[in-house]
């Protein structure tokens, strides 16, 4: 049954003259879900969020918000970081964030407090009367992300938002990431950091060349996927064994590592491992996000 509660694209197209930027993408963030929107470089992930925002007006397709069409009046509810900077370099931070806030609706006064609240939450409290232009690009990254949360919106688009922020950023945008959903809001975002999406993303949308490839939870895409990692640990010398049908992996000394089809036995392949030499520990797993991520997005 088609989800009708949050965002909804579907069948999305886009033509820039010769270059079809999208042949019909699909994505769906339902309100309080964490969506990954992942893709390589020229996938169509940055159109698509334009198309959202009605800053790229599409061939083809339709963008829904609970279940109705997108409205002019739906997208003053979104947040949108972009991945370029968007900012007034002149402008000093509490003043940025204030006024993007008033231009969101808010009176003069909520957005005054609220720039102070986003400010003291992105870690910038004692920056408010700096400029912008006097900031590193992880503080500007910041300030971008107050901008997109200063009105409170019911859809939280990102762009790339761990780009060039350190770990205790990262760790800090994260959090807000998951307080958002927590109240409710619909939040999407693009990251090629695929160990980070893995770790704050239960669902993902794949796509590559303008069409999504695959959507679904990270758990169920991995155990989808037609191969599995095998690794052995050994208890002394490494045997000269591999498995039937295994392709092999670099791995560190006393370690053998191979990919082997979905469907092979791991029981038969441990013993018979463990018939050519002492086995310590075994592991047999699907691949991770960016092995799926690769696999996809190649074919």
């Amino acid at each position: 049954m088609p989800m009708t509660n949050g965002l909804r694209v579907t069948g999305l197209r886009k033509r820039f003259g010769e270059i079809e930027a999208l042949r019909g993408i699909d994505l769906e963030v339902p309100r309080g879900q964490l969506v990954g929107f992942l893709g390589p470089n020229g996938a169509g992930k940055t159109t698509t969020m334009r198309g959202v925002l009605g800053l790229v007006a599409m061939d083809a397709g339709s963008v829904t918000w609970d279940g109705s069409p997108m409205t002019e009046d739906d997208r003053h509810h979104i947040g949108y970081m972009p991945q370029e900077r968007g900012l007034y370099p002149r402008m000093m931070v509490h003043e940025h964030i204030a006024y993007m806030g008033r231009l969101a609706g808010l009176d003069h006064a909520t957005a005054d407090g609220r720039a102070r609240q986003w400010a003291e939450r992105v870690g910038l409290a004692d920056r408010g009367n700096d400029l912008i232009q006097e900031l590193s690009t992880g503080n500007q990254q910041r300030v971008q992300l107050a901008v997109a949360l200063v009105h409170e919106p019911e859809l939280l688009i990102l762009d790339e938002p761990f780009a060039g922020l350190d770990p205790v950023a990262v760790a800090t945008l994260s959090e807000v990431m998951a307080e958002q959903v927590a109240r409710g809001a619909s939040v999407v975002f693009s990251s090629h950091q695929l160990d980070l999406v893995q770790d704050l993303a239960e669902h993902v949308t794949i796509v590559a060349a303008g069409v999504t490839r695959a959507t679904g939870t990270v758990t169920n895409l991995r155990a989808h996927s037609p191969v599995r990692h095998l690794e052995i640990h050994w208890n002394g010398s490494v045997p000269n064994w591999s498995p039937p049908d295994g392709e092999p992996r670099k791995a560190p000394a006393g370690v053998s590592r191979f990919v082997v089809p979905a469907d092979s036995d791991a029981a038969v392949l441990i013993a018979s491992a463990a018939a050519t030499g002492a086995v310590g520990a075994v592991s047999f797993e699907p691949p991770g996000l960016d092995d799926v991520f690769l696999e996809l997005v190649s074919r």
